[in-house]
């Protein structure tokens, strides 16, 4: 049996940390967790406590603190060592949040030392094909060095209704977040205030830094209903009782290189989505009108109002969109898939 040691200061509840572990298990591989007190000495500690050599070790996605020590560690032991940032320290501090700009010194040594990282690990897992090329392009990571293998939904909580689903006499738009720039959720509400189609209800769900602004921005609009986070368990039944799930509509150069969790959950769930379009999803996926996706471009509240009033003003459709939307989810999307994916990633590492 196969040991993997998952090494760092990480959130195991973490859904993509979840999937990954619970592909592995099944697998038949036997996961040991290694949190270090401190993540810059990291290898010291594994030295005196002294960790038994696995198979494999796994730094976590926003881990990469912990990486520096791991790899360290890791050499001294002949074990492979494989990271899964999930984002890039570069790419939030500089493109997502503008903290400071590229040119700046603060940013060219941070791009060193994130360069330095990645080069170290033996594999880099990216999540979408555009994050593969950031890591490649800016990061410097060699081709060869890098596997995309997408997040996925947790399938034992995303899954399509089992039986009728009652919907609500007002179609319900859903949409679930912590309101980052990335996700547009400002978009969504001048969406709401240019709506011109038959009656809907536009539901917000969650918590974060935008969320007073687009209450401020939805001030006297009755179609436009907030509520703070529900209980992960219960997010499942409100997806599944939606009409229309809202992916993601940020302008950002971040926001065209992500597939979040929702737009993954949504078609997991067989639920008609509508999202940016973006060059993180597969080549197949442009121009392509039977994925149960309907696309708009980033940051156009008009378009995405228009494309609510199609699909509403069509309502009887909304289910047949919704099988299509399963289906590209278990073509692509799967825990199978994934699977498949990770295993391609990790063979040649353990021969």
């Amino acid at each position: 049996m196969r040991r993997v040691l998952w090494w760092g200061r990480f959130a195991p509840e973490y859904s993509r940390n979840r999937i990954l572990r619970q592909l592995l298990t099944r697998a038949g591989w036997t996961i040991e967790d290694f949190q270090p007190g401190l993540s810059r000495t990291g290898d010291l500690q594994a030295w005196a406590v002294r960790l038994k050599r696995p198979d494999l070790l796994w730094v976590p996605c926003f881990r990469q603190r912990d990486l520096a020590a791991a790899v360290r560690w890791g050499r001294r032991n002949n074990t492979p060592v494989v990271f899964d940032p999930l984002i890039s320290a570069y790419d939030k501090q500089v493109f997502e949040r503008k903290k400071f700009s590229a040119e700046s010194r603060k940013a060219k040594k941070l791009l060193q030392w994130e360069r330095g990282l990645f080069a170290a690990a033996d594999l880099v897992i990216a999540d979408t094909w555009e994050h593969a090329r950031f890591f490649s392009e800016r990061l410097g990571v060699a081709c060869e060095q890098v596997a995309v293998v997408p997040v996925g939904a947790e399938e034992n909580l995303f899954c399509p209704a089992e039986g009728p689903v009652e919907t609500a006499a007002v179609p319900r738009i859903l949409f679930y977040g912590s309101f980052l720039a990335l996700q547009g959720p400002e978009t969504i509400v001048r969406a709401a205030r240019l709506y011109q189609g038959p009656p809907v209800i536009w539901q917000m769900i969650g918590e974060g830094p935008l969320l007073a602004r687009c209450r401020q921005q939805a001030a006297g609009l009755e179609n436009v209903e907030f509520q703070n986070w529900m209980p992960y368990a219960d997010l499942p039944e409100r997806i599944q009782s939606a009409d229309i799930l809202l992916g993601v509509f940020g302008t950002s150069e971040k926001a065209g290189r992500v597939i979040p969790n929702k737009v993954y959950q949504a078609l997991a769930c067989g639920k008609p989505l509508i999202t940016r379009s973006a060059a993180a999803y597969p080549d197949t996926f442009h121009n392509n009108h039977h994925l149960g996706i309907g696309w708009v471009e980033p940051g156009n509240p008009q378009q995405l109002g228009d494309k609510v009033a199609e699909l509403i003003a069509a309502r009887a459709s909304l289910p047949a969109i919704g099988r299509l939307a399963r289906q590209t989810y278990e073509s692509h999307f799967s825990m199978t898939s994934i699977f498949a994916r990770l295993s391609s990633a990790l063979d040649p590492l353990l021969h």
